[in-house]
Formats: C-alpha cells, structure tokens, sequence
C-alpha cells in the first residue's frame, strides 16, 4: 500500500461529522512551506536544482497539483526564493526579521503567518526538504480533518532500527538498549518496527497554533508514508542520494507517462549548441551529437512520434532538421514566434490532450508549451525564464546530450507508471 493512516490515540467506532465539512465553503485551508533564505549546510538550499527542478519546486508541485488547498504560500525573506515560488504557482509571505533568525522556530513563523491571514483555518506546513511528496499523500492527510475531525495531522515513517542510550564519553556508564531485548533480538519480520516523524508535511488547524500554541494537539492522527517517500536533504552529503530516489519516486507533475505518445524538440539550441561554424567559403555549418540521434531513435521504438521544431528565420537549422528527418523518419515542422499556435491544431488532430505531450523548448517563446506538456524539458544552458517554466533542467547543455537525457527521463516516468500502476493492482487484492 502506498501509505497507512492511524489515529493517537485509536478510537472505536465511526469518526464523528467534521467541524470543516459542516463549514463547507467557509474554511480556508492552506499549504505553507518555510524558506528562510540562511541555511547554513547548504547556501540556499531551497532553490538549489535537484534532479532538475529547484528543490522548492518539488513539494510546490504536489501542493498546486493536489488541489486541496485554497492558497499555496511561501514564508521567505529572500528575493531569489521568492522569485522562484511564485515561479511554481506559489503567494509568498515575507516574513518579518523576529521569525527570520536562526534561532526562529518554525512555530513561532507558522504562528505569525496565520495572524496575518486571519482568513486560513487550517495550516499544511510542508518541509521544503522532503522531494518524494506526492499529491495523494497531502489528499488523504487532509480528508482525516476534513472528513474524520482530527485537528492535527502529520506524516511518519516505518523504522526498524534498534536503539541505544546514549554514554558520554569518560562516564564509566554502560549503555542500555532502548528498544529491544537483547536477549531476543527479534526478526525483522517478526517485528512492526516503530513510527518516526519524517517531517514531510504537518496539519494543523487556527486553534491549535493561535490559542494553544501547538503544531500537533488537540486530537492528533498520524499519517503514515512510505520509506522510499520519505526522503530529507539536510547536508550536502544528502544531495546525490536524494537525486536518484527523486528520479525513481518523485512526482512529476499530472502527465500520463505509460501513454505519452507524442514529444515536440527544438532543434536549435536543444539538439545544436547554439553555434553556427563558417567554412572557408563560406558555408554555414552546425552539428549534433550521435547521443541525440540515439535518444531519439530510443523514443521512437517504444512508439513515441518525436516532431522536429525549426523557426521559419532560421534556414541552417531547417536544413539540420532535414537531414535528420532523413535519417530517424522525424516529421519537421516550422513554428512562428508563439509555437503553441501552430502546435495546438496538431495535438488536437491527434487526438491527445497536452498533458499526453513531451515538450523540449530552450527560450521565452517556448513558455506556453513547456508549461502546458504533461513532461518537458529544458537544456542545462538554457535562460531562466525557460527554466522556470519547465518541469526538469538537464544537467546536459543544448548540443551535447540533453535531448538524449530527456529521452531516458521520459522512458524512465514510463517504467515508474507502470511498476506504480501494477503495484496498485496488487494492493487492491490484499482488500
């Protein structure tokens, strides 16, 4: 199963009538995630890219996609941060210097972000660290106050790991197990483990925070996720560990990676580096790389149509485009200033919605479309205002391998869909 969801303490019998849902249409409930822009292991951690996306961008994703929250805020005191939320689809709180320090806690900056909103009635504190967050995780969390009346709620994980107190050193104490007898150490199997906070998210209602001063009181119900979810950056260390559990469990966005059946790539600047060589004669010249043309030969045998996108000024990359076309069978399209106008017809034709579509753009007029594209991509050098539309960065440059990184990255999503799909199957027999 994906996750678990208990109650502290459990009670019998059916939950009572939520005081939300008897107020329906009159609460407010909204997502918080804390930025402050001083992080001391990692110099501003909250925007660093990870996998792609700036590490902000992941939790912000499953927040707006989710659509269970009436407001999607940032709490910053930072300018690139709050450039970057509001990027995403995020309000941003700029916090005042009292919640700002490294002393601050995050209560006393959650406490303050709700007296200025005297509107919000219940508070998800999402941690910016936690890049495996999924919709569905925030959905079932949130129906146990909407819907079951608890008043609190947060998100733990399984843990079987056995525990020792704690000897300074020189004492002459001896340690003493925790959690365990010795003497019958038991099997994994044979033991529940324990639940521990994994920090990802936490519930709460006006209530709490403002009247008793509390992140988890009143009546508290845990959520439980599962390990392969519950992934923290808090050290440079954490960083490539994090990166490859993102690329296998992380959401994506709403696309539909097991039926994407249609990816538009510019060529200039995604399969060329964006130089033009001259010939003694001169000839206009450019090149690809052999890993792009195998990147897309590899879409194209897992039955994917990649089109070949050339602008109606540029005659060196039509010319580029054609030879390729020649070579992989790639159908070549010219595109105006605004490429979703001539896109759109062909998307509609085909019988797809946008979210069936793969976009790789590289600047401004490629905006709309990577927005849009259930999956799109962006070269490791294109300009910001692309990457910020873009739902993953590639560490590779325009010209030397992206379009073959976002090849994998697609066929990758595709392989995740599916095993997510099967093991959904599997879970329901188990009912």
């Amino acid at each position: 199963m994906a996750s678990r969801k208990r109650s502290l303490p459990m009670k019998d019998g059916p939950p009572a009538a939520s005081k939300l849902t008897r107020a329906a249409g009159k609460s407010h409930v909204a997502a918080l995630v804390l930025a402050r822009g001083g992080s001391k292991g990692i110099p501003l951690k909250n925007i660093k890219m990870l996998a792609g996306v700036p590490l902000l961008g992941w939790v912000l994703r499953a927040a707006v996609d989710s659509e269970m929250f009436d407001s999607v805020w940032v709490s910053t005191d930072h300018d690139e941060i709050e450039k970057v939320a509001k990027s995403w689809g995020a309000k941003v709180h700029r916090r005042s210097p009292e919640v700002s320090r490294d002393s601050s806690t995050s209560l006393e900056t959650i406490q303050e972000f709700v007296r200025i909103n005297p509107e919000i009635d219940v508070v998800c504190n999402i941690q910016a660290t936690s890049p495996c967050l999924h919709p569905f995780h925030l959905t079932e969390a949130l129906e146990m106050i909407t819907q079951q009346d608890y008043d609190s709620v947060f998100s733990v994980v399984r843990r079987h790991q056995f525990r020792w107190q704690e000897v300074k050193k020189g004492s002459g104490e001896i340690t003493k197990p925790l959690n365990l007898d010795p003497s019958s150490r038991p099997r994994r199997q044979d033991w529940d483990g324990e639940l521990c906070e994994n920090g990802s998210f936490y519930f709460t209602t006006r209530d709490n925070l403002v009247t008793k001063g509390l992140l988890q009181g009143s009546k508290v119900a845990y959520y439980e996720m599962l390990p392969e979810y519950s992934v923290d950056i808090d050290v440079d260390i954490d960083w490539p560990v994090a990166e490859q559990r993102v690329l296998r469990y992380g959401y994506f966005g709403r696309a539909t990676p097991e039926v994407v059946r249609l990816m538009f790539c510019n060529v200039s600047g995604c399969l060329t580096e964006g130089r033009i060589f001259l010939s003694k004669s001169g000839e206009e010249m450019v090149s690809v790389h052999t890993r792009d043309t195998a990147g897309i030969r590899m879409l194209q045998k897992e039955n994917m149509e990649v089109v070949l996108l050339t602008s109606k000024v540029d005659s060196v990359s039509r010319s580029l485009a054609d030879a390729l076309a020649r070579r992989t069978g790639c159908e070549v399209v010219e595109v105006g200033d605004e490429p979703l106008d001539d896109l759109r017809p062909m998307v509609e034709t085909r019988k797809l919605g946008w979210k069936d579509v793969a976009y790789m753009g590289v600047d401004s007029q490629d905006v709309d479309c990577l927005n849009l594209a259930g999956l799109s991509a962006v070269p490791r050098d294109a300009p910001m205002v692309a990457v910020n539309a873009t739902k993953y960065t590639c560490r590779r440059a325009g010209g030397a391998g992206a379009v073959r990184e976002f090849a994998e990255h697609i066929l990758l999503q595709r392989e995740k869909a599916k095993a997510q799909t099967q093991q959904h199957r599997i879970d329901r027999r188990h009912f």
